[in-house]
């Protein structure tokens, strides 16, 4: 028998999928994920890269506060060491994620703990969909209806160093982060030269005492306009011809400087940081779909129909980052996982599924 809806990914978009899916008695079932070291080196592990933060300050309806006794009281058990480690400053991005999944899962959304490594999307309903098999046994599903939900992961720079300070110094949105104590009124670093990168640099300024925008060429890839903010703005200092070679800190504060190397042979310098901000763009997690979606340039599942999560085949709805390359924060990608879920359930009513 198919599902009538199956949601594939775990992050904002997913859960508030799967929550209006539980609520329309769809049962909808959700592959989250697998946990495994090839979805850790890509930034694809279940609950997505709200996953990968620590405070979130910009979520509605999570001020600051003490939430030790609420964790305690609304998740699972398995789930209540999070009340042990809470930082009682508000929610953190694993908190909050591990909420989402409860709340779905209380209204009776069925989850898997795999990725889905093969969708058939040719002959229409009902979807074949075939699991990756990382935690078991491979699964064969169909599916009346699809709500992909996979994200987007941030493109990084590939070094040790950089990896070891991920969220504590080292992060690839400025909206998300830009705003927490660590960075108020210090120096920092972005990486990039286009208009996502300024624009983070740009924000940064709200919060920072300096920034520096470190792109490996002598002129920015950004528009005009952009490339004239960055140069107009007296917080931001552009520094040409280099790259991050080397991302220094400690176990106490973080990070606290990078190595910049330079393009054009020039001898390597230091810089003194509280944080840099990677902006050298986001890669969809679309691959698994092997181009039978319609993409934008990016690489981006398009909505076809406006206003509406539609994609190019019918009865494939598409929620979050993996088809959002403009705003991309946890709060839109949630209400377009709300979008996407009535939008399933209605246009299954209309079919009589």
């Amino acid at each position: 028998m198919p599902e009538h809806v199956v949601i594939i990914g775990s992050g904002p978009a997913g859960w508030t999928a799967a929550i209006y899916a539980a609520r329309a008695n769809l049962n909808p079932l959700v592959f989250e994920g697998a946990i495994s070291e090839e979805n850790r080196q890509s930034g694809t592990l279940p609950l997505g890269q709200l996953a990968l933060t620590t405070e979130v300050e910009n979520f509605p309806g999570w001020p600051a506060g003490d939430l030790s006794g609420y964790l305690k009281s609304s998740l699972d058990a398995e789930h209540h060491w999070l009340a042990d480690i809470h930082h009682k400053q508000g929610v953190s991005g694993p908190e909050l994620m591990h909420l989402m999944r409860q709340q779905a899962k209380n209204f009776g959304t069925r989850i898997v703990t795999d990725d889905i490594a093969e969708v058939d999307l040719s002959h229409g309903t009902p979807f074949k969909l075939t699991s990756a098999g990382s935690m078991g046994e491979v699964q064969e599903i169909e599916a009346h209806s699809v709500i992909i939900a996979t994200g987007a992961s941030a493109n990084y720079l590939g070094l040790e160093s950089e990896e070891r300070f991920k969220n504590r110094g080292v992060s690839a949105c400025a909206v998300c982060d830009g705003a927490l104590p660590r960075f108020r009124n210090k120096p920092l670093v972005v990486v990039g030269g286009g208009d996502s990168a300024v624009e983070e640099a740009d924000y940064l300024t709200k919060h920072a005492e300096r920034v520096y925008l470190v792109h490996r060429r002598d002129a920015l890839r950004a528009s005009p306009i952009m490339a004239d903010r960055a140069k107009n703005n007296p917080k931001i200092e552009l520094v040409w011809n280099s790259e991050v070679t080397e991302v220094y800190g400690d176990d106490e504060k973080g990070l606290t400087g990078v190595k910049l190397s330079s393009t054009i042979g020039e001898p390597d310098r230091d810089m003194d940081a509280a944080g840099m901000f990677v902006a050298i763009g986001h890669t969809p997690n679309t691959k698994f779909l092997k181009g039978q979606l319609d993409m934008n340039e990016k690489g981006y599942l398009k909505w076809t129909v406006p206003f509406r999560t539609n994609t190019s085949v019918e009865g494939v709805f598409a929620a979050g980052d993996v088809s959002d390359d403009y705003y991309r924060q946890a709060c839109t990608a949630a209400g377009t996982g709300c979008m996407a879920a009535l939008d399933a359930e209605r246009w299954l009513a209309a079919k009589g599924l």
